[in-house]
């Protein structure tokens, strides 16, 4: 199909040109990836999961087989001692404020290690009426450095003027002109923070980033990570929920405030979901592969186009997201409209910008998948505000993302003037 779409006579001689070029990219494997398949298959095994363990529960959730399973599952993946997955916690934004919530009390610092967070979490944090800055918790920011890293020594001297409570570490980009964190620079924040502040929290916001690299965050030292079970991990099947883990005490004081002192973890029915929930694991690898593989094309078209991108084409990933500056509104909005089009729900529609709650400017969506706000399945999404940044996530089959960034540039070229750099 992609020859078809390259054959065809609309498609603008630029695009056309860039994307024969760029299909070498499809057929070039991240050498990590391996290991993380391995390292999924041997949690499986070790587990000896039977068809039993599968059917799940309903109401209270009482010694739901399914739920345990999942979550012993998740906690070997992670190298955690405890892991809390629910389908109640229903977004990643949710596990990590509820997680929050537990581990701060009023007049305790909350301190942001690598900038702020992205939009919806910051304003949940911070803003929002019945937010944890509302109630007492005070909250900081280490900035980033000029050219978008952590600044390790600003860190260090935040943390010596004030140790908080919880260092919060944000591993994927957000909204923002930053690169994701690899798992080599959260070591760093947390030998940082463990040589100037021992007794900090320090909490990983793994969204985008679970199976993309060799190791999790917690490996490397880091006390709590969250993210949703509807991204990486879900591999495209998981219905919804979200996820907390690390260690067991902090995972147990967590799941005294998500339901309640005295029940904690003990209740939580899976519905029936439980085989989805492990099916999708078991597959998430497969599928972070064709992800990577499908934005490493989209980098190489629109680099080759002359566009901004980050990450660049061939660099090793550490989350599912792809930036590309595109310059202008008018090219944003054209971005989505064409990745739309190849979407296999709701490709006749025509996104539009509007408000969403938790951002201040409007937001432009792409989305068709099987699961609403599943980004692991290909899906673009920018606020419309400069220097209009498009960030392109997921994608389940790698020929299917370059379609859709084939006919998101076409659009682009179609409808506005020449590519902007940042």
């Amino acid at each position: 199909m992609i020859e078809a779409i390259l054959g065809d006579r609309r498609v603008d001689p630029k695009v056309r040109a860039a994307a024969e070029t760029a299909l070498a990219r499809l057929h070039e494997h991240d050498p990590r990836r391996r290991a993380v398949r391995m390292r999924v298959l041997e949690a499986f095994l070790a587990e000896g999961i039977a068809e039993s363990d599968l059917a799940g529960s309903t109401g209270y959730g009482y010694d739901d087989a399914a739920r345990d399973r999942y979550e012993s599952l998740l906690a070997r993946v992670f190298r955690a001692e405890r892991v809390l997955a629910r389908l109640s916690i229903v977004s990643g934004t949710h596990a990590i404020v509820a997680a929050l919530d537990a581990l701060l009390v009023p007049g305790q610092l909350l301190l942001c290690a690598n900038g702020a967070p992205y939009d919806t979490l910051r304003y949940a944090l911070v803003d929002a009426p019945h937010s944890l800055a509302a109630r007492g918790v005070q909250y900081g920011e280490v900035g980033r450095t000029p050219t978008g890293e952590t600044d390790l020594a600003a860190l260090a001297a935040a943390l010596r003027a004030e140790p908080p409570a919880v260092v919060f570490v944000q591993r994927s980009r957000g909204y923002a002109a930053r690169r994701s964190l690899s798992i080599d620079a959260i070591e760093q924040i947390v030998a940082v923070c463990r040589e100037h502040a021992p007794a900090t929290i320090v909490f990983v916001d793994n969204c985008y980033g679970e199976l993309v690299e060799e190791r999790e965050p917690l490996e490397v030292g880091a006390d709590v990570i969250a993210g949703s079970l509807i991204k990486n991990i879900g591999g495209g099947l998981a219905p919804t929920g979200g996820y907390i883990a690390g260690s067991a005490e902090l995972i147990d004081r967590i799941a005294a405030r998500v339901f309640a002192p005295g029940i904690g973890a003990g209740l939580g029915p899976t519905l029936g979901f439980g085989r989805t929930l492990m099916q999708g694991l078991f597959y998430a690898p497969l599928v972070i592969g064709e992800t990577l593989r499908g934005l490493d094309f989209a980098a190489s078209l629109f680099a080759l186009l002359g566009y901004g991108v980050d990450p660049l084409p061939g660099e090793l990933r550490t989350d599912i997201v792809q930036a590309i500056r595109l310059g202008s509104r008018a090219a944003l909005i054209a971005f989505a409209r064409g990745l739309q089009t190849a979407l296999p729900i709701n490709a006749r529609f025509m996104p539009e910008p509007g408000p969403v709650p938790g951002y201040v400017d409007p937001v432009i969506m792409s989305s068709g998948s099987f699961i609403s706000g599943s980004t692991i399945d290909l899906s673009c999404d920018a606020p419309l505000r400069a220097p209009w940044d498009v960030y392109l996530q997921g994608g389940i089959v790698a020929e299917h993302t370059a379609l859709g960034a084939i006919l998101a540039a076409d659009a682009v070229y179609s409808g506005t003037s020449s590519p902007m750099k940042p």
